[in-house]
């Protein structure tokens, strides 16, 4: 049976993040690095075990994005992770399940960067593709992430979104969505 949690980074044990870290590694190989795991800190975790075995694990960290003059208080999720001897299975779902609900209770709106294989499970959930430009908040200033677009999906909340028009992004190290 599996049993789930949902925990901020400052409730788990160091060993449960390193077991966590380990796993987005096993499933996503040499494409998750330092960076990415720093970016699913600070926040909430969903994670599924089945006995003693962390077999799924997703983040939820506040960001700021900004849409049609309005700075928007967003629940970003990272990290979605299975364990490749345990996908299609629901983890992933039930991991999306707890931080989606987290996304409802505290945010203007959920937003991720999808890979291709992970896009059909958002699209299933009902979040939205973001068709219009996308950019990010740099120590520049506003700079075009022409190279996102087409990747990233919301979850609107309580925010009024065009997903055709412009969406940026606040700064943070390496991947900026």
């Amino acid at each position: 049976m599996a049993s789930r949690t949902l925990a901020h980074t400052a409730q788990l044990d160091p060993s449960v993040l390193a077991e966590a870290h380990e796993l987005c590694v096993r499933a996503f190989g040499e494409r998750f690095g330092a960076d990415d795991w720093d970016h699913a800190l600070g926040g909430l975790h969903g994670l599924i075990r089945d006995s003693d075995r962390l077999v799924a694990h997703g983040a939820l960290v506040q960001r700021q994005l900004l849409h049609g003059g309005r700075t928007l208080r967003t629940g970003y999720v990272e990290a979605v992770a299975v364990d490749p001897a345990d996908r299609r299975r629901g983890h992933a779902a039930a991991v999306m399940a707890a931080l989606e609900d987290a996304v409802r209770r505290a945010y203007d709106l959920g937003a991720l960067a999808a890979s291709d294989e992970g896009a059909q499970l958002y699209a299933a959930r009902g979040w939205t593709l973001w068709r219009g430009p996308t950019s990010a908040l740099t120590p520049d200033g506003i700079v075009g992430t022409p190279d996102e677009d087409g990747t990233i999906w919301v979850l609107p909340v309580t925010a009024d979104l065009d997903p055709d028009s412009a969406l940026t992004c606040d700064w943070r190290a390496d991947d900026l969505w």
